[in-house]
């Protein structure tokens, strides 16, 4: 499993070309693109197609020749395989034919992404590529909008801008992110902001909607909880000139979304 570069083409290690140039054959996402890498690095080792439409038939031709004792390398378009790339089928059925399967790291745009973010890395979900039709976007957005870790996207350029919009919409537009655009390439660039201030730069600058993109979006952690107990006592000190203190934190934490709980406990009173 061959890592490949996701921009500059110097990011491909030694041990990389040794296998590229080594091999009995590669497996490659798309022959033709990957073309110009193995002209690049003086590979003259033969190539064959395997992605999402001839992945399963495929796999059962490599395996036997894996079988007869060829050595076989997985490449994607850019970065590492399988990572919303093909192979996990290849991988699958070699491994169940008992055939050692090794990795060859390397580039990765969502790791290069999140070590350049900025936002929490101790723990975070790759997501891959959004649901391409509106509606499906969003109801999969409301499935992560309680998430705590870190969210990792892969976006395409003729979406960027909806899918900004729509996450903008379900995490609120002050959620922090990151969009990471031509990663290792020329016209690399990374910003950050709320959600809000990055769908309006993203909607406003053609530049900023072309090429590929990684999308990175704060989870919903102990920062947003600590926001709604701010918001929830506020609420709560208004409301108790009133009302009882047990029917003032209920509308609170109903209002703003913190614990009645703590609204309480923060007031100095106690539950009866």
């Amino acid at each position: 499993m061959v890592a490949t570069p996701i921009g500059n083409l110097d990011d491909l290690s030694v041990r990389a070309r040794d296998v590229l140039r080594s091999a009995d054959l590669i497996a490659a996402e798309d022959t033709r693109h990957s073309a110009a890498l193995l002209q690049h690095i003086g590979s003259s080792v033969r190539t064959i197609a395997l992605h999402e439409h001839n992945e399963r038939e495929a796999s059962l031709l490599l395996v036997e020749r894996m079988r007869d004792g060829a050595q076989i390398a997985l490449i994607s378009d850019a970065g590492t395989p399988l990572v919303s790339d093909p192979g996990f089928r290849l991988v699958c059925a070699a491994r169940a034919a008992g055939i050692v399967v090794s990795p060859i790291p390397g580039a990765c745009a969502a790791i290069a992404a999140l070590s350049v973010a900025g936002l929490p890395s101790d723990r975070f979900m790759f997501a891959g590529f959004l649901p391409p039709k509106p509606a499906a976007r969003r109801a999969y957005l409301q499935t992560l909008q309680t998430q705590p870790h870190t969210l990792i996207f892969y976006e395409s350029s003729h979406r960027i801008a909806e899918a900004l919009q729509d996450l903008a919409a379900v995490f609120g537009s002050a959620r922090r992110a990151v969009l990471a655009r031509e990663l290792t390439k020329l016209f690399e660039t990374v910003l950050d902001g709320p959600l809000g201030e990055l769908a309006e730069r993203v909607n406003t600058d053609a530049d900023q909607r072309r090429g590929e993109f990684v999308l990175l979006v704060a989870g919903a952690d102990a920062d947003a909880d600590a926001a709604k107990l701010v918001e929830g006592r506020r609420v709560f000190e208004l409301l108790r000139r009133e009302l009882p203190p047990s029917r003032a934190a209920k509308l609170a934490a109903q209002i703003s979304g913190a614990s009645r709980k703590l609204l309480y406990a923060g007031a100095g009173e106690t539950e009866e």
